[in-house]
Formats: C-alpha cells, structure tokens, sequence
C-alpha cells in the first residue's frame, strides 16, 4: 500500500503530522484515535509507561493491518504511529488517522484497527506503579512475563 503511513517513534507523537498524512480532496472525514497514558488502571496509580517493540516486525504488522483496512474499506486511508520508549500521564502512546468520503468508514476503520493493533503487533508494555513495576504482557494483556522481558534472551530492533 503506497497510500498508508505506519511507524514507531521514541519521539512525542505530533497529531497533526499524523492527520495530514491522511488529508485529501475526496475526505468528507477524517476521525482520530489518540491513546494516551492513563494514571490509575484496575485502581492503581500508575507512574509511567515503558513500550518495547520489535520495530521491524511491528511496523510491517501495522502495514498488514493497513491492508486488511483496503480490503474491508477500500476508500479508507490510513496512518498509524505509535509511540516506543518511556511515556508519562497523558502522553500519546499511539495516533491513529483514517480518512474517507463518509463518516461511518472513518469510525469504523478506526476502531477495527486499534482492535488490531492489540491483537497482532509485537510492542510490550511494562506499567510502573506506585508500588512496583510490571510487564504487563502482551497489548491485550492476556500473556504475562512473570520472568521479565518479553522477549528473554530473543534479539530484537
């Protein structure tokens, strides 16, 4: 897909830089989706966010992502950035953009890709708590790392 964005930063994510992306003539919609760092998950404070990823691997999932949105809407354009590193409370973890003639592709396309998002790309999230740190596991937090890392030993980008 030449038409389609996708990348992973250590940088602060620019919201507009995402959008314009995605801008054009035949757009009657552009909705976004911004994830941000939440302060209190399950009622515990949380500090900040550490996102690792396996960078290549994830930006050609996010890429695959990009073409089941073409399949399913093929008027939707797409960009996606998500955010690697340390994040603090209210930082843009990821921004999604999708643009399309009419409304409800946009949202739709929007939420199936964050869905996706959680489902297929390898970034691990590592929750630092008032009372500890954690591995959280995978995006939709159903593998645990009880022994670190995700990765344990793997090479990754």
């Amino acid at each position: 897909m030449t038409e389609t964005y996708f990348e992973l930063t250590e940088q602060p994510i620019l919201t507009e830089s995402v959008i314009e992306k995605v801008k054009r003539r035949e757009a009657g919609a552009i909705t976004t989706f911004i994830g941000t760092v939440r302060e209190f998950t399950n009622e515990k404070r949380t500090l900040k966010l550490e996102y690792q990823a396996y960078v290549s691997m994830a930006e050609k999932k996010l890429s695959d992502i990009g073409d089941e949105v073409q399949e399913k809407w093929p008027d939707a354009i797409i960009a996606i950035t998500h955010r690697i590193g340390t994040l603090h409370i209210s930082d843009a973890a990821v921004v999604i953009a999708v643009s399309s003639p009419h409304r409800k592709t946009a949202y739709e396309a929007n939420e199936y890709i964050i869905h996706r998002i959680k489902e297929v790309v390898p970034i691990w999230k590592k929750e630092f708590w008032e009372d500890g740190t954690s591995w959280v596991g995978d995006q939709l937090e159903t593998t645990p790392y009880p022994e670190g890392a995700p990765w344990k030993g793997d090479s990754h980008d």
